[in-house]
C-alpha cells in the first residue's frame, strides 16, 4: 500500500529522533491540506502531542490528548495505516494509567503491521541518522521545543491579519 511521504515522516520522527512536536507539525500540515478532514490523522496528532507533554511533565494535557485520540480512533482507519489497531489501543491505554499514576515518561513504540511500511520507514531512519526505536534524548530543544523555536513567522502573520480587521 501507498502511505503518504507525510506520514511515513511522522512515523520517522516519532520512533526516530522521538521528536514529537516536529510529529505534530508534519501531520497537522498534511491533515490541513486534506479536502475530507480524516480523524485517522488528528488521533495520530494527538498522540504525539500527548507523548509531548508527558515527557515535559505536562500530566493532564498528557492525559487530555491521549483519551482524545484514543476516542478518534478508529479499527478500520488505523489499520489501513499499517498500523495493529488493537495493540496500538492498549498501549495508548496502558500510557494513559502510567499518567494517571504520576509515572514518568519512556518511549512508545506503535505496532507497525505492514512490513513494506516498517522497511520505508526505516530506510528514511537511517538516511536521516537517526536510531529505530532508539531511546529518548534529554536535549532540552527536543523536550521544550515550542517554547524555544523561531515564531517570528506566527507573530507576523497574526499582526498582519490584526491590520487587515481594523481597515475594515
Amino acid at each position: 500500500m501507498e502511505y503518504p511521504i507525510e506520514y511515513i515522516e511522522f512515523l520517522v520522527h516519532f520512533h526516530g529522533d522521538r521528536d514529537f512536536f516536529e510529529c505534530h507539525e508534519i501531520l497537522e500540515e498534511y491533515w490541513k491540506s486534506e479536502e475530507e478532514r480524516s480523524d485517522k490523522w488528528v488521533a495520530l496528532i494527538q498522540l504525539a502531542v500527548g507523548l509531548y507533554h508527558h515527557r515535559r511533565g505536562n500530566y493532564a494535557g498528557a492525559r487530555k490528548m491521549l483519551e482524545s485520540s484514543l476516542k478518534r480512533m478508529d479499527s478500520t482507519e488505523i489499520t489501513q495505516l499499517g498500523l495493529d489497531y488493537e495493540k496500538s489501543y492498549r498501549l495508548i491505554q496502558e500510557r494513559i494509567k502510567q499518567i494517571e499514576q504520576g509515572l514518568v515518561y519512556t518511549d512508545l513504540n506503535l505496532a507497525i503491521n505492514d512490513p513494506e511500511l516498517l522497511t520505508r520507514c526505516l530506510e528514511e531512519c537511517d538516511k536521516k541518522g537517526m536510531i529505530w526505536q532508539g531511546r529518548s534524548g534529554e536535549q532540552e530543544e527536543l523536550i521544550h521545543r515550542h517554547t524555544l523555536r523561531d515564531r517570528s513567522d506566527v507573530i507576523a502573520a497574526r499582526e498582519e491579519q490584526k491590520m487587515k480587521k481594523r481597515r475594515t
